[in-house]
């Protein structure tokens, strides 16, 4: 079992996360998009966008100096352990806190406004309940394990775990160990990781270099009456048959 878990379940779906964006780009190129719903609504979106791309900035850079930078190098530059592990718990607070609220924000806007929630598609309520599981778990992870209880030194077991991954040595005896709440945010990860491809989150490898030199977008409010459209091509055509009098 521990070898399915902390073995097999992880290249499971670092092969479905590599295949399915392949899949996804020769497939459905038009739909590699953020599905954007701004026009629809901008007030919650104006607020809760900022907040969780920050936040998950935040978490993201937090997860990889922590999973990916082993002790040994941090304690080599100068860096305690005392100085980073408070650094990395008030760190991941804050930024997660901020994920926190911007993904409430999100959530209620695809619930109180009724054009968002007829647009959301059912692979959007399944990205929006895997990011409230996953966030829940980090929090948990970070505020009650660490913050408020008596702490979890995770770089030497989940992060050496982790690191030996890509260096086909993963030991499982090191999450076996580990507090369930860790065991479940790392197989949660990884799952993650496999539903990302099927998602708007592909938008995430493309978006930040074509914004680089993408024009702005322009929305200028209308004043004034709307201008009468054109006849129709058909409707002209009646009106000079009607003009022509009968007979000769």
């Amino acid at each position: 079992m521990n070898t399915l878990v902390w073995i097999v379940l992880p290249y499971a779906c670092l092969a479905v996360f590599a295949a399915g964006h392949v899949w996804r780009w020769r497939h459905d190129q038009f739909g590699w998009t953020t599905h954007t719903s701004q026009l629809l609504e901008h007030r919650l979106l104006r607020l809760g966008s900022p907040l969780f791309h920050l936040g998950a900035f935040g978490v993201i850079g937090g997860h990889a100096m922590g999973l990916l930078v082993p002790a040994s190098l941090t304690g080599r530059i100068g860096i305690s352990e005392h100085v980073y592990h408070q650094t990395a718990v008030w760190g991941g607070t804050v930024t997660g806190a901020a994920l926190v609220a911007g993904l409430a924000l999100l959530i209620a806007r695809r619930l109180v406004s009724g054009r968002i929630r007829r647009v959301t598609t059912g692979m959007d309520k399944v990205l929006y309940a895997a990011l409230a599981v996953m966030v829940t778990l980090g929090m948990t992870a970070t505020v009650a394990t660490n913050l408020l209880g008596d702490g979890y030194d995770y770089r030497e077991t989940v992060a050496v775990w982790f690191r030996g991954i890509f260096w086909f040595r993963p030991h499982t005896a090191l999450m076996t160990g580990a507090p369930l709440v860790y065991q479940l945010h790392a197989i949660g990860g990884f799952l993650f990781l496999a539903l990302w491809p099927f998602t708007r989150l592909v938008h995430v490898w493309s978006a930040p270099i074509a914004y680089l030199w993408r024009p702005y977008v322009v929305y200028r409010a209308r004043r004034g009456p709307a201008p009468v459209p054109p006849p129709a091509p058909a409707a002209v055509r009646d009106t000079g048959r009607q003009s022509v009098p009968s007979g000769r």
